[in-house]
């Protein structure tokens, strides 16, 4: 079974275990002939896709009336793949989501990597560092770099261990955070797991 989560920059694919990614901006979705599930949260590609008779939106699949409305559909489908857990998708943007029992409890969104330093950068020059993600956060910071890095990363670590329970990273940026969320499980597939599950309670078989 193929799978797809379309994104804003890319079309990542998923099949029996191995995944890639083709360019939104060259990547011809009908040179697909095969069957695809997929999900976007991009209204436009859908309506595009739509037309498209093997790409099949999976979204309507999902269990809606656990989530809020606006929830964004690659935010439900990475908390339909788990039981138990915080999940951190390090993305262009942050969003963290926690899930106990299977039941979404909530979550929040956070300024990505890029916009953070920006806003740094933005303010004055003489703060134009990249982020230190070795740095010790029980630690108070002595130079420039680090204080920006301390304020960015100390507050959202603080925030996201309030919340307990085992921590899921995934996203583009998921390999910089594991440095500071030493026990997290690093998953890049994860949302590929939720999207199986989905298709499996449906009886649509993966």
């Amino acid at each position: 079974m193929l799978l797809c989560d379309v994104g804003n920059t890319s079309y990542h694919f998923y099949e029996n275990g191995r995944d890639h990614k083709e360019p939104v901006t060259t990547f011809d979705p009908a040179s697909v002939t095969e069957p695809v599930y997929y999900i976007s949260v991009n209204p436009d590609t859908v309506d595009a896709l739509s037309r498209l008779e093997n790409w099949t939106d999976i979204s309507p699949l999902i269990a809606w009336d656990k989530y809020y409305d606006t929830l964004g559909v690659d935010r439900a489908v990475l908390c339909e793949a788990l039981d138990e857990g915080v999940i951190i998708d390090a993305g262009s943007a942050i969003t963290v989501d926690i899930v106990r029992a299977g039941v979404f409890e909530g979550g929040f969104i956070y300024p990505g990597v890029r916009a953070m330093y920006k806003s740094y950068s933005d303010i004055s020059t003489r703060l134009d560092y990249s982020f230190n993600f070795e740095l010790d956060l029980d630690k108070m910071p002595k130079n420039s770099r680090d204080a920006i890095s301390y304020g960015y990363l100390r507050t959202f670590y603080s925030e996201v261990m309030r919340h307990e329970g085992p921590i899921y990273l995934t996203g583009g940026y998921a390999t910089l955070f594991a440095k500071i969320f030493k026990d997290a499980v690093v998953d890049q597939l994860l949302i590929f797991k939720g999207m199986e599950k989905i298709l499996n309670v449906k009886g649509t078989s993966c």
